[in-house]
């Protein structure tokens, strides 16, 4: 983790980022109301995260995720019209355990300035493409075609990340903002995409490339 600067310390300690409101994944066909409905929905989710461990995306089926989660698949289809919707709620829960890990990494740490917040960003990300069922091969729908074609996974990413810390940094998420942010995720995508493919594990130094490239790209507009 990089180390405080004292140019980096404002004179007025940043607020603690919180955590956006949790909603049902714009995926679902209907929303659970029930907490017994919550919980079959967590099931579903849960065994479609690991069957694409075990089987990978093209070999998935909402029925093999029905008999996985122990419910009719008449179920599946009350929340999701087709696997593509299925993985894209799996996606979207993924972005929302991700902000909510980042939020609590951040508030731990207090008002260390940008350079930490970088940190804690890729760290993050990098515990869960390494441990978290179904991520490496969905993470936040940027890897495989879900949802609407149309989509674009890494806006919903930066505009998250863009919210959550400009309130840490205590910034203004203006559009100049918001543009850094997507670039800087998109090139965060790219390269590691390239450290997963040299080394499955993910590639130590190609990843120490990436925390160079963003700082010296970030510092123009964080300094």
């Amino acid at each position: 983790m990089a180390e405080r600067r004292a140019s980096e310390s404002p004179s007025v300690p940043p607020r603690a980022p919180e955590p956006a409101p949790r909603s049902a994944p714009a995926a679902l066909r209907r929303a659970p109301v029930q907490r017994r409905s919550a919980e079959r929905l967590t099931r579903i989710l849960d065994s479609c995260a690991d069957l694409l461990d075990e089987t990978g995306y093209e070999s998935l089926t909402t029925r093999l995720v029905a008999e996985r989660a122990g419910v009719p698949i008449g179920s599946v289809y009350r929340f999701f019209g087709n696997k593509r919707a299925l993985v894209d709620a799996l996606a979207q829960r993924n972005l929302e355990r991700y902000a909510e890990r980042v939020t609590h990494r951040l508030a731990a740490a207090g008002p260390a300035g940008w350079r930490t917040a970088l940190d804690v960003v890729l760290d993050e990300y990098l515990v869960m493409k390494r441990t978290a069922p179904g991520f490496s091969l969905v993470d936040f729908g940027t890897q495989i075609p879900v949802g609407d074609p149309g989509a674009a996974p890494n806006h919903r990413v930066a505009d998250r990340l863009t919210d959550l810390l400009s309130a840490y940094l205590d910034r203004t998420p203006d559009p100049a903002l918001r543009r850094t942010f997507l670039v800087a995720v998109e090139t965060a995508d790219a390269l590691f995409r390239l450290a997963f493919r040299v080394d499955p594990g993910g590639d130590e130094a190609v990843i120490a490339e990436v925390r160079v490239l963003l700082r010296a790209y970030l510092a123009r507009t964080l300094d």
